[in-house]
């Protein structure tokens, strides 16, 4: 079945077109067909690129006003060429659509309808910059694609499994009753693939594994997954709380805040401004936000580069040493995202103290363990430390995939 990926934002709509069912889940042979992203939504010189199997990709500018023109725009591409990645938008078997928070309301991915669009929208005021634009694809596919089912895969779902112990805050929990303040938790899709690859290797059940899966990009979260849930994630109400990220601060003493806020006199947009965009690695490197950028100026002998990643490895060391506290007993540790994966410096780093726990990297395998997959622990090692590269859009198909032939989700 073919399945198209959407991922809409304000101003972007990313999509990707993957053939796959059960047998090629189960292969890990799933087909990747095409993709593409239109940037600038709403002007008159948006950016839109395309690459169709291993061809190199193609970009152009054109006018593109709205969300309805781009999606439309998306698939006139997958249709057009001598040799198209579809005969005709009729192919398309489902619309997989990336939401960001499904609050309390949903567990997993599903088939979306008007109630759960409603229950959707419920949860904007959750995440008032994201869910509002994800619904704009599937608004837009009803239109366009209206004999073809669309599935809802939530951000947040996969954090549904935490303990209250884990997502209850130490407030007034009349806050939690009255306005749903609790730990959410994100990158669920991406701790998910990768904990279900691991098992996938290893040929493990489900309740047969305990792993700590590390995401590191520009945002940065870690999991602890006991038996194949997640039970504690570093992310919180917000993708605000946890790691230092790349302009993220991550925790920080509430108070820090409001102290800012008065002695800076800034206001709540600017306040939360300066948490999101100023913070973490760019704030503390002056540099950039950019893990490469700050790695290449830390060569140069650049101090606050150096403590920069000091600061974020460290964040990363405490938070696994944390969760092998939670688990008890860790299987596996595995690193994804654009630093996990491509940055075997933060690696060795997060991971230098903690043969404790059974967790040590091998030097030669992590040096040349990068955009791969691959075990980088020395053989013998009771925790194998693994990095997989993440893949949320496959994921994505692979649930809608599910949920159209009522195929039960795996953790």
């Amino acid at each position: 079945m073919k399945a198209l990926v959407l991922n809409c934002g304000s101003s972007t709509v990313k999509f990707q077109l993957i053939d796959t069912d059960v047998d090629l889940i189960a292969q890990n042979e799933d087909r990747f067909l095409a993709k593409g992203i239109v940037e600038k939504i709403g002007t008159t010189d948006a950016i839109i690129s395309y690459q169709q199997g291993d061809e190199k990709p193609a970009k152009s500018v054109e006018e593109v006003l709205d969300h309805r023109t781009a999606v439309a725009m998306c698939l006139s591409l997958l249709t057009s060429g001598t040799q198209p990645a579809i005969r005709d938008k009729s192919d398309i078997g489902v619309v997989g659509h990336r939401v960001v928070h499904g609050g309390e309301k949903f567990s997993a991915s599903t088939l979306m309808d008007e109630q759960v669009v409603a229950q959707i929208r419920e949860c904007i005021e959750l995440a008032p910059l994201h869910n509002p634009h994800n619904l704009k694809g599937y608004q837009v596919c009803a239109q366009l694609l209206p004999d073809v089912p669309q599935v809802a895969v939530f951000d947040t779902a996969f954090h549904q499994t935490m303990p209250a112990c884990a997502y209850v805050y130490g407030l007034p929990y009349v806050l939690y009753r009255r306005h749903q303040i609790r730990r959410y938790g994100f990158h669920g899709t991406s701790h998910r693939f990768v904990a279900y690859r691991f098992r996938q290797i290893f040929d493990l059940k489900r309740e047969e594994a305990n792993l700590i899966t590390v995401h590191l990009g520009n945002g940065a979260s870690i999991c602890a997954i006991g038996a194949g849930r997640s039970v504690d994630t570093s992310m919180g109400f917000t993708p605000l709380e946890g790691l230092v990220m790349g302009s993220r601060s991550g925790d920080l003493d509430p108070s820090i805040i409001l102290h800012v806020m008065a002695k800076e006199e800034l206001s709540i947009h600017e306040a939360t401004t300066l948490l999101n965009k100023h913070s973490g690695l760019y704030g503390i490197s002056g540099v950039s936000s950019d893990m490469r950028e700050i790695m290449d100026e830390y060569a140069a002998g650049n101090e606050r580069a150096k403590l920069a990643i000091e600061v974020f490895c460290y964040r990363v060391k405490k938070y696994i040493g944390a969760y092998c506290g939670v688990l008890g007993r860790v299987d596996g540790l595995i690193f994804t995202g654009g630093i996990g994966e491509n940055a075997p410096l933060v690696r060795a780093r997060s991971c230098d103290t903690l043969s404790f726990y059974g967790i040590e990297v091998e030097p030669g395998l992590n040096e040349s363990t990068v955009r791969k997959e691959g075990e980088i622990s020395p053989r013998g090692s009771r925790t194998r430390v693994y990095v997989i590269p993440t893949n949320e859009e496959l994921l994505i198909a692979r649930d809608s995939v599910r949920a159209v032939l009522g195929v039960p989700q795996p953790g």
